[in-house]
């Protein structure tokens, strides 16, 4: 179980600076030695709890030798509100309105805040820590992952870019107390593009192995987010919401803004991947769940995060 791994409450967005693109040199050098094959798995829509149970399936089985290190791409369904590891479900979860908008609900194993999973692509990257392209810092694990990332939104056109938050006042500027919001929350690397927040990570440690995952949002919806949270007062949770939406951004209302035309998820898929592939320098071969990991995670939805123990025991 994740309960006793390492939890890193990485909001959104810890990744790859340009200027160390050499990094990806850790993966595989070209010329000196074959290029490295990860597994990747689709493993399209499913329900929250199991969404959360594949995740650390995986982990465990590349744990224990059974599968190579994986990029998972994966979708909800029904649109989900997820929690971070450390948050207080019933403090700050408005569920009546989850209910009423028939949202599904689950805590990650993971830190950050809510995020509101919907019309996205959610990707997760599990490699061993002691893998020689994974730096011993979380921080610059975060950033190593994440590169290809940076490489997806470019694919798609977007000026992305890594900002280095060094100082107090360049968080405040990429954040706003008191909203459990995710995309509100700080980091100590920002994937911007114009200067708002456009995805980024959350990344666990357990059994030697690093378990990242993010959400790539192709259309924001701030009112019902912000509606699944809980405020004092409705002013407050008016000024959240706005603070939150000039702070972060998804990629079709960036395409809209600047006249372009809108992306589908096929499109996001298909940046990413290689995205992915050209940024840790790496062969992806597709691949499904093996028998022991389908059954892993049957046994972690029944047990764990399909259970209110795990869900709101906060």
């Amino acid at each position: 179980m994740l309960e006793n791994g390492k939890v890193h409450n990485f909001a959104h967005a810890c990744g790859m600076m340009e200027k160390d693109t050499d990094i990806r040199r850790n993966f595989s050098e070209k010329g000196k030695r074959k290029m490295e094959t990860w597994r990747f798995v689709h493993t399209g829509n499913r329900i929250p709890a199991e969404n959360m149970a594949i995740d650390e399936a995986i982990l465990t089985a590349h744990s224990e030798g059974k599968v190579p290190p994986t990029a998972r791409f994966y979708g909800w369904k029904p649109a989900t509100l997820s929690i971070g590891y450390f948050q207080k479900a019933e403090k700050e979860i408005h569920f009546d309105r989850v209910r009423e908008e028939n949202i599904g609900f689950v805590r990650r194993p993971t830190g950050g805040r809510a995020v509101l999973h919907d019309q996205e692509l959610t990707y997760s990257l599990i490699v061993s820590e002691k893998h020689p392209g994974i730096p011993a810092s979380v921080t610059e694990a975060c950033r190593v992952l994440s590169e290809g990332l940076l490489l997806g939104f470019r694919k798609l056109g977007l000026a992305a870019e890594m900002v280095n938050l060094a100082t107090e006042e360049e968080k405040q500027k990429y954040t706003s107390l008191g909203s459990a919001a995710c995309f509100d929350s700080p980091s100590w690397y920002e994937l911007v593009v114009e200067g708002r927040k456009v995805a980024g990570s959350a990344q666990v440690r357990n059994k030697g192995v690093v378990l990242q995952h993010g959400s790539i949002l192709l259309e924001l919806d701030a009112d019902l987010l912000f509606s699944l949270l809980k405020f004092s007062n409705e002013r407050i949770r008016e000024r959240m919401k706005q603070s939150f939406l000039q702070k972060a951004v998804a990629i079709n209302d960036i395409m809209r803004s600047l006249g372009r035309k809108e992306v589908n998820l096929s499109d996001v898929e298909l940046a990413f991947k290689e995205g992915v592939r050209e940024g840790l320098q790496v062969e992806l071969q597709d691949s499904g769940l093996t028998p022991y990991e389908e059954e892993l995670a049957a046994k972690l939805v029944k047990e764990k995060y399909g259970t209110e123990e795990w869900n709101k025991r906060r």
